[in-house]
C-alpha cells in the first residue's frame, strides 16, 4: 500500500468531479429540459460540454477505485468532501455561475475542510491485504 500514491489518486478524483460538476452546471443551464430536446434547439457547445462532464466522471471513477487500493475507506472517504467545498467556492467566485457567497455556506466549507484535516492528521494504517482463511 503507497499512501502516497492513494491520497494522489483521491485528490485527482476530486478535481475531477468537480470539473465534471461545474460543467455540468454550466452546460445545463444553457440546454432545454429534456423533454424540450425535439422542439428547442440545442447548442452543441453545452451539448459537448455534457458529454466531456459524462467522461470527466468516469476517469473520476477509475481514479476513486485505483485510491481505495490504498487509502483506508475512512480516509480516502473524507477526502471526497473536498469537493464540495471546491465546487461551492469556484461556482461562487466565478460569475458565469451565478452563484453567490453566504456566510453560512461558507462557514460549512470551513467545518468540512476542517472535518478532512482532522480524519486526515493521524497517520493512516490501513489493513494489508488479508488472506482468506
Amino acid at each position: 500500500m503507497s499512501l502516497r500514491r492513494g491520497m494522489i489518486f483521491a485528490l485527482g478524483c476530486v478535481l475531477l468531479v468537480s470539473a465534471a460538476q461545474l460543467g455540468l452546471r454550466w452546460s445545463m443551464s444553457r440546454l432545454p429540459l429534456p423533454g424540450q430536446w425535439l422542439i428547442e434547439p440545442i447548442d452543441p457547445d453545452a451539448l459537448a460540454v455534457v458529454l466531456v462532464a459524462i467522461f470527466t466522471y468516469a476517469l473520476s471513477m477509475a481514479c476513486w477505485l485505483a485510491a481505495l487500493r490504498d487509502l483506508p475507506l475512512g480516509r480516502a472517504y473524507s477526502l471526497l468532501s473536498i469537493s464540495y467545498a471546491l465546487v461551492y467556492l469556484l461556482a461562487a467566485a466565478v460569475p458565469m455561475f451565478h452563484e453567490g457567497f453566504s456566510l453560512s455556506k461558507s462557514l460549512g466549507v470551513v467545518l468540512v475542510i476542517l472535518g478532512v484535516i482532522t480524519i486526515n492528521s493521524r497517520p493512516a494504517h490501513g489493513p494489508g491485504l488479508r488472506s482468506a482463511p
